[in-house]
């Protein structure tokens, strides 16, 4: 029984402090992301901002999901998983945001509203693809 509950609150002190991360790094890519979805959406339409956006916060997530989230080194397996993740993130947020602007939602405020819904659901992806289960 003790060696139960030691073994449990390892894993629950190991997954909050990777979602304490998890947390920074998706605030810090989301801010980028939303800037330059802001400055692009100064001169093309929402969905080609947004893209713009999604790719540059991408590269810089890649990274600090890697070295800071999950304390890993790139690999071409950790790689593949977190771009299939977020082939699958994208499609889910571009639907999104497409959804809350034809809501009437302002093209403005329609990208903070898709990172709201998108960013657990994306956690979870990750953790299952940096994660080694046994």
């Amino acid at each position: 029984m003790r060696e139960t509950a030691a073994r449990l609150w390892q894993r629950w002190s190991s997954d909050f402090w990777r979602l304490f991360r998890f947390g920074i790094t998706g605030t810090l890519s989301s801010l980028i992301h939303y800037g330059v979805y802001c400055l692009m959406f100064l001169y093309f339409n929402y969905n080609i901002s947004y893209t713009a956006g999604y790719l540059v916060g991408l590269l810089f997530n890649y990274v600090m999901t890697t070295f800071f989230t999950f304390r890993q080194h790139p690999s071409k397996k950790n790689m593949a998983g977190f771009a299939g993740s977020h082939v699958l993130n994208y499609l889910l947020e571009i639907a999104l945001l497409n959804l809350f602007v034809w809501l009437s939602v302002s093209e403005w405020l329609a990208p903070v509203l898709v990172m709201i819904v998108a960013v657990p659901i994306n956690f979870l992806i990750l953790r299952f693809v940096f994660v080694n289960r046994k």
